[in-house]
C-alpha cells in the first residue's frame, strides 16, 4: 500500500542582524540601486559571530514546525538536512540537529544540492512516506552563508546576493489521496558544475594543505563564483521546464496553479517566470527583498511567510520550484 505525504507543520528562523544594501556599500564599491537593479534585493540576514550558526538556525526553525504540526518531538522518526553551509566539513548536520533536540537515535540524512535541496529533501521525505518506511520526518533548509563571502568589490557580483536563515517542515501522512505531495521531479546537469561552485577546499582540486603553503591572499578559489548570465540562462529555462513537467504529470495546467514559490535566486528570475506562465502577483510569493538568496533555505522560508500570511488556503495548488548550482534544478506539486 502506497500512502500519500503531506506538509503538516512549518516554521523558518533568520537572525536578528539586518545588513542593507547600504551598508554594503561601505565595504565594496555598490550601491542601493546597482543591488536593486540586478537582483530586487534591498537587505538580507547575516548572522552574528558566536549567536548563530547553519544547525541552531535548522533546531530553532524545527522547532516552530515541530509546534505547528501538533506533534511531539519524538514522533519525528527521520532527520533530513539541506545545506551547502555546514557546521563541520564532516560530520553532516544532521545528526546535530538530533543531538540538539534531543531527539531518539533516528536516521538523519544531508542533502547537499545547494538552491535545490529543500525540494531534493522534500523528494526523499515524499518517497519515505509513501511506502511506509516512516511517519513523521523533519526536513531542513539552512544556511550561514556571510562568513564565507568576499565582502570586497572584487566579490560584489555574489557577495551581495546571499543572505543565512533556516526553514523547516514536517512530512507526514495524508488520509485524503486527493491532497498531500502529488509528485516531485528532480534533474541535474553536471557539465555546468563550475558555472556556480567553491572549488577549495575540495579534495579533487585544492588540498588543504597547499592552501595554508601557499598563504596566497590572491587565491579566490575557497570564495563562491558564479557566472551569472550564464546561471540566468539557464535557470530560466529549466524553472519553465520543471514546473511543466509536473503540471503535465499531474493532467493539470498553469491555470490550476494557486501558488507558486520559486526559490528566491534573484527577482528578476521571478518575474521572468511568472510572465511566461501569465500569473498574476497573487499567484506567486517572492520575499527575495528582504532576506536575500539563502539558497537551501529559502523554499521554506517563503512557504511558510505565505502560509502564515493566509496566501496559501486549504485545497490550494501549491508549485514549489528551484534551479541552482551543480546545476540542478526540481520542482514538486502540492494539493495543499
Amino acid at each position: 500500500m502506497l500512502y500519500r505525504s503531506k506538509i503538516k507543520g512549518l516554521g523558518f528562523y533568520v537572525p536578528a542582524n539586518v545588513v542593507t544594501n547600504d551598508d554594503l556599500s561601505k565595504r565594496m564599491d555598490t550601491n542601493d540601486a546597482w543591488i536593486r537593479e540586478r537582483t530586487g534585493i534591498e537587505e538580507r540576514r547575516h548572522v552574528i559571530k558566536g549567536e548563530d550558526t547553519t544547525t541552531s538556525m535548522g533546531v530553532k526553525a524545527s522547532l516552530k514546525a515541530i509546534e505547528n504540526a501538533g506533534i511531539d518531538k519524538n514522533d519525528i522518526d527521520f532527520i533530513i538536512f539541506a545545506t551547502l553551509s555546514p557546521d563541520y566539513y564532516f560530520p553532516g548536520s544532521g545528526v546535530l540537529v538530533q543531538k540538539e533536540l534531543g531527539l531518539k537515535t533516528v536516521g538523519a540524512l544531508d542533502v547537499r544540492n545547494q538552491c535545490s535541496g529543500f525540494i531534493y529533501a522534500l523528494s526523499v521525505a515524499d518517497q519515505y512516506i509513501k511506502t511506509g518506511m516512516y511517519k513523521n520526518i523533519l526536513i531542513i533548509g539552512a544556511e550561514t552563508q556571510s562568513p564565507g563571502l568576499d565582502f570586497t568589490t572584487r566579490g560584489r557580483n555574489v557577495s551581495v546576493i546571499f543572505g543565512d536563515g533556516a526553514g523547516a517542515a514536517i512530512i507526514s501522512r495524508e488520509e485524503n489521496p486527493q491532497k498531500g505531495i502529488l509528485s516531485t521531479h528532480l534533474h541535474s546537469e553536471g557539465i555546468h558544475a563550475e558555472e556556480l561552485a567553491l572549488i577549495a577546499p575540495g579534495i579533487a582540486n585544492r588540498w588543504v594543505t597547499d592552501i595554508i603553503a601557499e598563504n596566497d591572499s590572491t587565491d579566490v578559489s575557497y570564495f563562491p563564483y558564479m557566472n551569472g548570465q550564464h546561471v540566468f540562462k539557464n535557470a530560466v529555462i529549466r524553472f519553465a521546464e520543471v514546473i511543466q513537467e509536473g503540471l503535465q504529470h499531474n493532467g493539470l495546467s498553469k491555470e490550476d496553479i494557486n501558488m507558486l514559490i520559486p526559490h528566491q535566486a534573484n527577482l528578476r528570475i521571478s518575474q521572468f517566470i511568472q510572465q511566461k506562465f501569465k500569473l498574476s502577483d497573487d499567484q506567486v510569493f517572492n520575499n527575495i527583498m528582504k532576506y536575500g538568496n539563502t539558497t537551501a533555505a529559502s523554499i521554506p522560508i517563503a512557504l511558510t511567510e505565505a502560509f502564515e500570511q493566509g496566501r496559501i488556503k486549504d485545497g490550494d495548488l501549491v508549485v514549489l520550484a528551484a534551479f541552482g548550482s551543480g546545476f540542478t534544478w526540481a520542482s514538486a506539486i502540492i494539493r495543499w
